[in-house]
């Protein structure tokens, strides 16, 4: 038996393109004792993967000439694990592969139905979820009232954001780019108030869409965008620093106006999920409940066989996403559905 991964091959050096990575077929090993052969249905593709293409992170940068690292949904085909059966749906790191031999005692078993189908586990109820409640509730700190302006609302952890931070009784600004990410905003979730930074300075759209100042501001940009939240917190405004997309493949800029948060007071405070991996368990109870009651919506974006994860993840910086970007083996997975 054969399955494809997808490999780095070549460190950018410039703006990313899929000449940095390879298709290559290998044999999937035997199973050792301990051991689980899962087949992906969804592989996830996230922006902190971008910068591990050249670097270490919070996370090691990626090997060359070996799959990518990434967390994926499947079942399992084999197992020489206890507790671990054939037909288990389980969450695992066995990164761009469509067969992943892993070990069983990494993998988590999901229980997917058609209300919480098994992608559900790469965003909502996942790291993108349990990402964007820690920003909400434990760096942020959002309560009713509270203005609160989300950046890159369309992607996976805005959109679980400002989901969230409605449900607390917030008023929520989400920014994106492009009318597809914003109609789904305003038509779909209806925030307060959408922006879209290709439409003008976002510093001038803030202004406008929040004329008495900002509260929390839940950066995933940076740049200009977190600039502009600076000039527009009121004393004592709280910003979430989650990720910042637009430094990610080129030079990170600004903000200009840091010295804002000596004067106006404020409190910047950056995150990693994987310190907060003790609320999982409660924050996706939290988030189970909201998505089976139609509160709580992801869209995907997917791409259909292995060999378009690194257009997937070119796509993140393009801003062609909505919602959660995954990749979809074109692999047959038996009783796969829910």
């Amino acid at each position: 038996m054969t399955s494809r991964e997808v490999q780095l091959v070549r460190r950018p050096s410039g703006e990313l393109d899929e000449s940095l990575f390879a298709v290559v077929e290998r044999p999937v090993p035997e199973l050792r004792d301990g051991e689980v052969l899962v087949r992906s249905v969804a592989i996830s593709v996230d922006p902190s993967m971008i910068p591990r293409l050249k670097v270490a992170t919070y996370a090691p940068r990626f090997a060359l000439d070996e799959a990518i690292d990434a967390r994926a949904v499947g079942r399992v085909e084999a197992s020489r694990a206890d507790a671990i059966d054939v037909g288990d749906w389980v969450l695992h790191g066995g990164g761009w592969r469509e067969l992943a031999a892993v070990p069983g005692d990494t993998v988590r078993k999901i229980r997917p139905s058609q209300a919480l189908p098994p992608d559900a586990w790469l965003h909502a109820l996942g790291a993108s979820g349990l990402t964007a409640a820690v920003g909400i509730d434990v760096v942020a700190r959002v309560r009713p009232g509270d203005v609160v302006w989300v950046s890159a609302a369309a992607g996976s952890v805005g959109l679980v954001a400002t989901q969230l931070a409605r449900a607390r009784g917030a008023r929520v600004i989400g920014s994106a780019g492009g009318a597809r990410k914003v109609g789904y905003l305003r038509e779909e979730l209806g925030l307060d108030a959408v922006l879209d930074h290709r439409d003008g300075r976002i510093a001038d759209q803030v202004a406008a869409a929040a004329p008495d100042g900002l509260d929390v501001y839940f950066d995933n940009v940076g740049g200009d965008h977190l600039e502009a939240a600076l000039d527009h917190l009121k004393i004592g405004g709280r910003i979430a620093a989650c990720g910042m997309i637009s430094g990610y493949a080129r030079e990170q800029t600004g903000p200009r106006n840091i010295a804002t948060v000596i004067t106006k007071r404020l409190r910047l405070e950056g995150f990693l999920v994987t310190d907060h991996l003790e609320r999982q368990a409660a924050t996706e109870g939290e988030l189970m409940r909201l998505m089976r009651a139609g509160q709580l919506r992801v869209p995907v974006t997917a791409f259909d066989g292995i060999e378009r994860a690194p257009a997937a993840l070119i796509a993140l910086l393009s801003g062609g996403n909505l919602g959660k970007t995954i990749v979809r083996p074109a692999t047959e997975v038996t009783g796969a559905t829910v």
